[in-house]
């Protein structure tokens, strides 16, 4: 396969996408952010300092997902047609964050997927590090993606179930 960001001299570039159709593309990304008991019970419990945890870190990766082009610098800006997130609370000690974004568009959306799952759980860490400075952020990953030339995507193996 060939890598499409670099030109006949081996410079970066961005891609090209004047003649690609627009298509729905659709990217779903997941990660977790692992930390101790005590800090997870807290979070689940309303009791953290700073406020509803998984509220803020829904709107920091929906914030996150529309600012990607101006993180990553091949990434084009999209008009975003919809970016979700959700959480799964796994004790004892787990949280697993899912990030969907969806466009109608000529490139897809998997780096505002993965970006979106990246600032959410940073977004968790923020808000809990005075606690817990134990936590780990891993296992960030593109799940699934629709739309466009390359078509359907599964990742067949998940270690979380």
């Amino acid at each position: 396969m060939e890598l499409t960001h670099f030109d006949e001299e081996g410079r970066a570039k961005m891609v090209d996408v004047s003649d690609k159709s627009e298509t729905m593309r659709v990217a779903t990304a997941r990660g977790k952010i692992e930390m101790q008991p005590e800090t997870l019970e807290r979070i689940r419990s309303g009791q953290i300092a700073k406020g509803d945890v998984l509220a803020v870190a829904q709107v920091a990766g929906i914030m996150a997902a529309k600012q990607t082009s101006q993180l990553i610098p091949m990434c084009h800006p999209l008009a975003i047609t919809g970016a979700k997130l959700n959480f799964e609370i796994v004790p004892p000690r787990t949280i697993e964050v899912e990030g969907i974004v969806k466009v109608t568009g000529k490139t897809g959306v998997e780096m505002e997927a993965l970006t979106a799952v990246s600032v959410a759980a940073l977004t968790i860490y923020d808000m809990c590090k005075a606690i817990d400075k134990t936590m780990v952020i891993g296992e960030i990953r593109l799940m699934e993606k629709t739309g466009g030339k390359s078509g359907h995507f599964v990742r067949k193996e998940d270690h979380n179930g």
